[in-house]
């Protein structure tokens, strides 16, 4: 009967805040957690990185294309779990510092991303400060808390995405 109740209440979009579930949407809400650890997380690697010119967004981009090769957008889009405008705007911005080289695919409808040879070496020159954010990381957490999340975070990202 609760259910029910809860249910109708929910559709006819009740007009009173109610204080408890605020509450909980604070303090337990999956996404509010996830985007408050992802902004902490990301502050810290983009203080890191800063002395290469790179952010952790940017960072964390040119790592799957150099390892992918040449990607098509669609291809990278899918492996880093990002909608296709916020990775185009993405890589605009590290086309434009000369970083990496979209031109088209095989077809007119596909585009490849690659690292140009300033992208490598920047990549190259950044990955030894990502390495001690990431040691710093990983000590402060301990290496089981790391590997337990990170599996944790795998597994998350699989439940949603075949959501």
């Amino acid at each position: 009967v609760y259910i029910l109740l809860n249910m109708r209440e929910m559709r006819e979009g009740s007009r009173e805040l109610n204080r408890a579930k605020l509450i909980e949407a604070a303090d337990a809400c999956a996404c509010a957690n996830f985007r408050k650890a992802s902004r902490a997380i990301t502050q810290f690697y983009d203080a890191a990185l800063r002395p290469s010119g790179l952010r952790a967004t940017q960072y964390t981009l040119m790592v799957p294309v150099a390892l992918m090769g040449s990607p098509t957008i669609t291809q990278l889009a899918e492996e880093i779990v990002i909608d296709r405008t916020t990775l185009t705007r993405d890589l605009k911005v590290l086309e434009g510092k000369g970083l990496v080289e979209i031109s088209p695919g095989t077809d007119r409808r596909t585009r490849v991303v690659k690292l140009t040879d300033s992208g490598r070496q920047t990549l190259a020159e950044a990955t030894p400060l990502w390495e001690q954010a990431q040691s710093a990381v990983v000590k402060g957490l301990s290496r089981q808390r790391w590997n337990s999340m990170l599996k944790d975070l795998q597994h998350t990202v699989a439940l949603v995405h075949g959501a």
